[in-house]
């Protein structure tokens, strides 16, 4: 059973820091940006998903090794790396920054426009669904638009993610098979053909909804009680010096993080 866990170490360690990145990010963005829009939810879930890649590379690229440690031998006597911290360090002396960052062009050009597909699915869902707060079904429209907001943002970016995970796995054993992106991309379009830009999708989209599903909602919710809490002051736009702090329907809707 523990090898269905081979590398939860370093998703435990980084998850935390990376959701407060994004949510952190993603909701300074909209107050900076002054109207929710879905334009500016695009973009302000897009800055959030460049910046937490600064955790999320070397993150992932702990979690592939450790996963990959020990693949294709029947008995290892001795593992390479203890966990997943263990991992990083001992690739950061032999590679140096460079090694710990291994796959970050394409760690960006997924995490950037996937997290903004990802925020902008959220807010039209959550719109069109009409999540307010008196709904006595909020809480199962909140779970439906987180989910499909994990889904549409895998689906957009799966195959930048598949050469990113090669990428990173490329050395492993102490063989390198590609010379960069183009290299990985052409090697692999070779021998697999376009279908390789689809393999693990299935399990991917299964994990996708319930993960983001969940995390959505959390979010959400959470953020709705302590704004509760604080006087509701709305989250996008300075409230004028003459106003109350009473909050109008258009407000209280937890569409807009």
């Amino acid at each position: 059973m523990t090898g269905l866990y081979k590398g939860i170490g370093s998703p435990m360690m980084g998850l935390t820091f990376i959701n407060a990145i994004v949510f952190g990010v993603q909701g300074d963005a909209m107050r900076r940006l002054g109207h929710d829009t879905p334009l500016n939810q695009f973009l302000a879930g897009a800055s959030a998903g460049a910046l937490q890649s600064v955790i999320c590379c070397p993150m992932e690229l702990a979690k592939t090794r450790m996963q990959l440690q020990g693949l294709g031998e029947r008995k290892s006597k001795q593992k390479l790396y203890k966990n997943s911290l263990d991992c990083l360090v001992r690739i950061y002396r032999k590679e140096g920054f460079r090694g710990i960052n291994r796959g970050m062009v394409t760690t960006l050009v997924r995490e950037t426009p996937g997290f903004g597909i990802y925020f902008l699915t959220y807010d039209v869902l959550t719109r069109s669904l009409g999540c307010e707060p008196d709904d006595p079904y909020m809480i199962l429209k909140l779970l439906f638009a987180g989910g499909m907001s994990g889904i549409s943002s895998w689906i957009s970016t799966y195959p930048v993610d598949v050469i990113k995970s090669r990428l990173q796995a490329d050395g492993v054993g102490g063989h390198n098979k590609y010379n960069g992106i183009a290299d990985c991309v052409r090697q692999s379009l070779k021998r697999e053909g376009w279908r390789v830009f689809t393999h693990g999708l299935t399990s991917t989209l299964l994990r996708a909804f319930p993960v983001n599903a969940t995390t959505f909602a959390t979010v959400t919710l959470f953020l709705m009680y302590m704004r509760d809490d604080a006087g509701d002051v709305k989250d996008c736009e300075p409230q004028p010096a003459h106003s109350s702090l009473t909050v109008s329907p258009q407000q209280a809707q937890p569409s807009s993080l």
